[in-house]
């Protein structure tokens, strides 16, 4: 699931992180994602105030135990480190970026409305076979959706419920409206091609078959930046985005490695996109501790 969601226009942030941790159950919408080979793909742009900062970020990382990829880019071009960017992870709740970014593509070129409403629904069908299955509101991190079943919600109100308390039905009813095509070809569009969306979250059987949407760091570095530089479909869409992403509820992960009192996405002295996936920390709280200790050495080391 989205763990820590920052949006950000010029002036301010954009930062995501995420995490799937050992031991946990496994779930079609967000277990643990077994990627490519680890390779280190450390890449710094001139920036030495950055590179003296690296040694502690990798011991921090190292230590932790944990595999780990992170994207990051001041919007200003000065500073920059992928490391791992471009392997693969679980994208878990990461990929709502997209389907977010698709919805208001398609409002943009007026293929739908925002204020259009669409019938709440318990029922999709599988990538495998197309048989019908059912999300469990215990796996979502929003409940209240689906005693709404048989009623309408807007197009608008499903992508709040998304993005802001991160609901699996929500998406799932946003992506069958979309079409997961779709949702794909705006991806490759944005040239983020290490992100596969392939299926509705909870699809049980194809999580059993391997059939999983993935991302890569870079990836979700692409969609972030074209939000963050108002080119995602357009500057207004953008902004639009943006003040969803900004709405965002779970910020024990990037925002509590900012300092005491800053409005994530708000005002920050130098803006910056970042992207952090984790897999294997022993547990979330231990994962939530790493992104947002990462974050922490990340902001002091750039502004």
């Amino acid at each position: 699931m989205i763990r820590s969601f920052a949006a950000a226009a010029p002036g301010c942030l954009l930062a995501l992180g995420a995490l799937a941790y050992a031991g946990s159950t496994a779930r079609a919408g967000g277990a643990p994602y077994a990627g490519s080979a680890a390779h280190s793909g450390t890449v710094v742009a001139p920036d030495p105030q950055l590179a003296k900062a690296l040694p502690a970020l990798e011991s921090t990382i190292g230590k932790s135990g944990a595999e780990v990829a992170v994207a990051f880019r001041t919007l200003d071009g000065r500073s920059e480190w992928l490391r791992r960017a471009d392997e693969s992870f679980h994208a878990a709740s990461t990929m709502k970026v997209a389907v977010l970014i698709e919805l208001y593509r398609q409002a943009r070129h007026g293929d739908l409305r925002l204020d259009e409403p669409l019938t709440v629904r318990n029922e999709f069908h599988s990538l495998v076979d197309g048989s019908p299955f059912a999300l469990d509101p215990q796996d979502d991190d929003e409940t209240e959706l689906y005693r709404a079943v048989g009623e309408t919600r807007t197009l608008a109100q499903l992508s709040e419920l998304m993005i802001t308390v991160s609901s699996n039905l929500a998406t799932n009813l946003l992506m069958d409206k979309l079409g997961v095509d779709n949702i794909r070809a705006g991806v490759h569009a944005l040239g983020a091609d290490g992100m596969n969306v392939r299926r509705d979250l909870e699809d049980g059987k194809a999580f059993e078959q391997g059939l999983n949407n993935t991302t890569t760091a870079s990836a979700l570095l692409r969609l972030l930046e074209a939000i963050a530089r108002g080119k995602a479909v357009d500057l207004e869409s953008s902004r639009q985005m943006l003040a969803i992403l900004e709405r965002q509820t779970v910020n024990d992960r990037i925002p509590a490695g900012l300092p005491p009192g800053m409005r994530v996405a708000h005002n920050t002295a130098r803006p910056f996109v970042l992207v952090v996936l984790t897999r294997g920390a022993s547990s979330p709280e231990a994962a939530s501790a790493l992104i947002a200790e990462i974050t922490r050495q990340l902001y002091h080391a750039t502004q």
